[in-house]
């Protein structure tokens, strides 16, 4: 499966991520996980240790020049528009059982349609791991899709969408789905988290209509306690890790 993870900022997506890659290495599936969200920290939520030194792929300089032939920060110019990236997965990659994770990173100049060094290189490497790689991946990506191109966002099994009972909310995942359906990534669900009651469920079933739910979380106490201590929310005892399982056999 190549799964890819979106929503607003704060709705829980990276402790979903996280408790959903966590989850299919624990049945025992070779999961690539893959940080495609500046402001998060997947490698933390996942319980990798020293997941703050983990140096983010756009800012390693130094492999941007060697594949690219260009210096980072540059717009225009020449440079490789297909850098070599098949070996990147196993050299960069932080290890907890059968999961490897990338951190990608931001690129800060020129937006998301910047022509430049590091975003090429970003997004030969999403074209690699979505096309060519056969483990599980899991992409957790910002409140939007800019990593995917027209033919990663083709071969993307399913576009997960986490959302919590309210209009912002909401709001974030009609956006993302209209910027999916630009690329033609049309195979898209929802996640509902921090549910209190069926209230909540109503609610969202009423404003997202169009979508396919997969699962809902329930507003656990646990889970915020593990982001306060810095733990994976898997190495608690949260009922959310029995929704995740539920979810994982409806994908």
């Amino acid at each position: 499966m190549k799964l890819a993870v979106s929503g607003k900022g704060g709705v829980g997506k990276t402790t979903f991520s996280a408790l959903l890659i966590r989850t299919l290495d624990e049945m025992g599936k070779h999961v690539l996980a893959i940080d495609a969200d500046p402001d998060a920290n997947l490698a933390g939520a996942i319980g990798i240790a020293n997941a703050d030194k983990i140096t983010p792929i756009s800012e390693m300089k130094e492999l941007i020049y060697e594949r690219t032939e260009a210096q980072p920060g540059s717009i225009g110019g020449f440079f490789k528009l297909n850098p070599k990236v098949d070996d990147l997965p196993e050299t960069l990659s932080a290890k907890l059982n059968n999961i490897k994770m990338m951190r990608l990173g931001g690129v800060k100049k020129g937006g998301s349609g910047c022509i430049c060094p590091e975003s090429t290189l970003l997004r030969a490497l999403i074209t690699h791991i979505v096309l060519a790689r056969n483990e599980v991946v899991v992409m957790d990506m910002e409140a939007g899709i800019e990593h995917l191109g027209r033919a990663t966002a083709k071969s993307v099994d399913k576009l997960i969408v986490v959302v919590e009972p309210g209009r912002r909310s909401i709001d974030t995942a009609e956006h993302i789905q209209y910027l999916a359906a630009e690329i033609g990534l049309k195979q898209i669900a929802v996640v509902g988290n921090k549910i209190r009651g069926e209230q909540d469920i109503a609610f969202l079933k009423t404003h997202l209509s169009q979508f396919e739910f997969i699962g809902y979380i329930p507003f656990d106490n646990t889970l915020i306690e593990a982001d306060l201590r810095g733990i994976s929310p898997f190495d608690t005892d949260t009922v959310a890790k029995a929704h995740v399982r539920e979810m994982i056999g409806k994908l």
